[in-house]
C-alpha cells in the first residue's frame, strides 16, 4: 500500500511518519502531486496557524488538488480543521470539503484554559476510524479552534462546550486530536484508516 503524507509548511509532519513506522506502514512525505495522487491513502496532518498555512496551499495550488482526491484522506488537528469551509483563525477561507466554520474557544465560568490541551474522552463514536473502539476512550488535543458539533461529526468530545472530535464526508476523514500522539488507541484508529 503506498502511504502519503502531505508536506507543506505546518508542523507534526514526521511525528505522524514514526506512528505509521511503529505499526509497520511505510510512508512517503511529500508534495508532488503526481506521487499523492497516486497514493492509495493520503494523511493531511498539521500544527499550525490556519491563515498562513491556507497561503501556502493556494500558492502552491494544494487547496484545488486535495478537492479533487478520490482515495481515503485523514485530515488531522490542523488539516482537519483547514478541510472545513471557513475558520475563526485569522478569518480564513478553507478548503470546504466541509460546509462548517471552525470557531475559537471562549473560556466560560470556570476559565477554562485556552488551548485545550490534553488528554480526553471520546463519546458518540460512529464509523470505520472507530471500528473495534468504544465511548469512554481517550485521544491527545492540542487546539485553540474547534469544530462544533455538525451532521458530519463521528465523534465527540467536550471542552467548555462539545463540539467534532472527528468528521466524515466521503472519502475525508478528519481528527481534531492526535492519533500520533494517542498511544494505543491512536494506533488502532490509524490502522482503521489503513484499513479502509
Amino acid at each position: 500500500m503506498n502511504i502519503a503524507i502531505l508536506k507543506y509548511n505546518a508542523g507534526n509532519i514526521h511525528s505522524v511518519y514514526h506512528a505509521l513506522k511503529r505499526l509497520g506502514a511505510d510512508a512517503l512525505i511529500t508534495d508532488d502531486k503526481e506521487i499523492l495522487s497516486k497514493a492509495d491513502r493520503i494523511i493531511f496532518p498539521g500544527v499550525g496557524e490556519a491563515a498562513t498555512t491556507m497561503e501556502y496551499l493556494k500558492k502552491e495550488r494544494l487547496d484545488t488538488f486535495i478537492r479533487g482526491l478520490k482515495q481515503p484522506v485523514l485530515g488531522i488537528c490542523l488539516g482537519m480543521q483547514l478541510l472545513c469551509r471557513h475558520s475563526e483563525e485569522g478569518d480564513t477561507q478553507g478548503i470546504g470539503i466541509f460546509p462548517i466554520e471552525v470557531r475559537k474557544f471562549k473560556a466560560g465560568l470556570q476559565k477554562e484554559k485556552i488551548p485545550h490541551v490534553g488528554w480526553n474522552s471520546l463519546a458518540h463514536l460512529q464509523g470505520e476510524l472507530f471500528n473495534g473502539l468504544h465511548d469512554g476512550i481517550y485521544a491527545y488535543f492540542v487546539h485553540s479552534y474547534y469544530v462544533p458539533v455538525n451532521e458530519y461529526a463521528t465523534a465527540q468530545t467536550e471542552y467548555i462546550q462539545p463540539f467534532s472530535a472527528a468528521i466524515r464526508k466521503d472519502n475525508f476523514h478528519a481528527t481534531q486530536f492526535h492519533p500520533e500522539k494517542s498511544g494505543s488507541i491512536g494506533e488502532k484508529i490509524l490502522e482503521n484508516f489503513l484499513a479502509i
